[in-house]
């Protein structure tokens, strides 16, 4: 059995990509799981929705978070959707054994979405800049990871799938592409605030928010993400 460990930043399609690993009866899935170890440990600028409530439900603690994936993953093969900002330590030596996946997106459209939510968003909280240093610390100890990007995906699903299956030595399951639109267990608490679109929908497609323009006052987090986007889209699965 194996970890396949999502590396993501928010609004890059990372739900629905859980909500499609859901559909496997091969797969467990975990929401989110460090998000409760990194609102008790990071350095926040802004308050996140409902995080009294995570910081109450939630384990706190980084190393039983990690105990409880890797015992999981004795039974059954275990899907982690996580930001990559959720990982406070600049060496998550842990990682190393997982399957690893980077997701991206251009920052532009991510940031125009995040915005939506938290208005004055910063660098930290958007991932794109931790996950390049994920990336360059994998490669570093010889476990590469995929990288994969959102607008790649949505061309063609499946044929996408199929290709990030393969990568990961897995079967690839036609159940994959669609889901029953509402909530799944797996749903983290948070879910209310910000799976609207995933909720609303059966499948991957492109979502109408997917152009709204960039407010002007986040012209300086765009130029600060750009750079990191760079490192990791030469890289990405095409």
């Amino acid at each position: 059995m194996k970890v396949i460990n999502l590396i993501s930043g928010p609004r890059n399609l990372s739900t629905a990509i859980m909500y499609s690993f859901a559909q496997r009866k091969d797969m467990t899935v975990l929401d989110e799981p460090f998000y409760g170890y990194y609102l008790n440990n990071a350095s926040l600028e802004n308050e996140h929705p409902s995080q009294k409530e995570i910081l109450q439900t939630m384990e706190l603690r980084e190393e039983k978070v990690v105990e409880d994936i890797n015992s999981l993953s004795k039974k059954k093969n275990v899907f982690v959707k996580g930001m990559a900002h959720h990982y406070l330590t600049e060496t998550p030596e842990f990682i190393l054994n997982w399957e690893n996946v980077i997701l991206i997106r251009h920052p532009k459209k991510l940031i125009a979405s995040f915005s939506k939510v938290i208005h004055t968003p910063t660098l930290n909280d958007i991932g794109i800049k931790k996950a390049s240093e994920l990336f360059l610390f994998l490669k570093k100890n010889g476990k590469t990871p995929i990288v994969i990007d959102s607008d790649e995906l949505l061309k063609n699903p499946e044929i996408y799938l199929k290709k990030l299956c393969g990568l990961l030595n897995i079967p690839f399951s036609e159940k994959m592409l669609q889901w029953k639109k509402g909530e799944i267990k797996e749903d983290g608490i948070w879910a209310k605030h910000w799976y609207g679109n995933v909720h609303n929908s059966e499948r991957f497609a492109v979502q109408k928010s997917s152009s709204q323009p960039l407010p002007e006052h986040l012209d300086p987090l765009l130029k600060e993400a750009l750079p990191y986007y760079e490192t990791l889209k030469g890289n990405i699965l095409l």
